[in-house]
């Protein structure tokens, strides 16, 4: 049998070894059987298309809704407000989210094993559920760490998206309330109000749900796991940000999460709502994707 360590590095070339010293040891060694599966599921891997998104405005937040407080409109909370029609620059951003088999890659070539939660989770979705590898390297990443999202996107050459950019992928120019529109969501649109005995994941393929799309074609905008952004998370942060590519605060105690996940409630998949958690947390609720700014945006 294979151990983890022995994993092919061949299954995502584009992926560049890493130095280890931003990222603590996830995981312990995984059995023998477990190995083999692991490295199967790495080597099914394949990236993600990259989606441009032109340079422009777009409604960033909400607006508040005394007259209807219970609709759909309504803020989560106050951090949407007040809404700001925010200027980007150009950038790309990830059709699909980061994949499990690309988490994998990912930490084998780090030399790291996955985190303890993640093979306990796979072990048992092996042999008691017979999940088979071709569906679990389709699964979103979970159980990273916003450090692991970070590092894995700086190694594609890429970065995680700011809050501002991920927002605007999700709603488009127009400000969309869910990422396919205003129609309340439902399972041909989204995975979301998913509830398991033990808390095992109820996931979908990156690349599945294409009615769900966000105006911009990306999968899984509202749902199948949140996602983490490039920015601290600050809840009075819509109040003096910059109307022109806000960068976030420039420190804080929670990352911003956005976009709900196979757990959360209709009102977590709104395009505007927000949200946070520790940065060094692993839960299976959380992945990413990647984003790039573009060469237009650059020069």
């Amino acid at each position: 049998m294979l151990d983890c360590r022995t994993w092919l590095p061949t299954a995502l070339p584009f992926l560049v070894i890493l130095g280890t010293a931003t990222l603590t040891e996830a995981g312990s060694k995984p059995s023998p059987e477990l190995a083999s599966h692991l490295t199967a599921i790495a080597e099914l891997a394949r990236p993600s298309t990259m989606v441009s998104v032109p340079a422009g405005t777009f409604p960033y937040g909400s607006k508040s809704v005394p007259t209807s407080p219970y609709g759909n409109w309504t803020p989560f909370d106050d951090t949407e407000l007040p809404q700001h029609h925010v200027w980007l620059d150009g950038y790309e951003i990830d059709r699909d989210e980061v994949s499990l088999g690309e988490y994998l890659v990912f930490l084998q070539q780090a030399n790291h094993h996955p985190p303890d939660e993640l093979q306990k989770l796979l072990w048992h979705v092996i042999t008691i559920h017979f999940i088979p590898d071709e569906t679990l390297t389709r699964w979103p990443a979970l159980y990273v760490t916003w450090a692991e999202a970070n590092a894995l996107c700086a190694a594609k050459h890429a970065r995680l998206p700011t809050e501002a950019e991920w927002e605007k992928s999700a709603r488009g120019s127009e400000g969309n309330l869910f990422p396919w529109g205003e129609k309340a969501p439902n399972s041909s649109l989204a995975m979301f109000g998913q509830h398991h005995v033990h808390e095992i994941p109820i996931l979908a393929n990156v690349d599945s749900l294409d009615q769900g799309r966000s105006p911009y074609g990306l999968h899984h905008m509202a749902g199948n796991v949140a996602e983490w952004v490039q920015d601290w998370f600050g809840p009075d942060y819509y109040a003096y940000m910059p109307e022109r590519n806000p960068p976030g605060p420039t420190t804080g105690r929670y990352k911003g999460v956005r976009g709900g996940s196979w757990k959360s409630a209709r009102i977590m998949l709104r395009t505007a709502t927000r949200g946070g958690a520790p940065p060094n947390q692993r839960s299976a609720t959380i992945g990413f994707r990647c984003a790039r700014s573009s060469m237009n945006s650059i020069n």
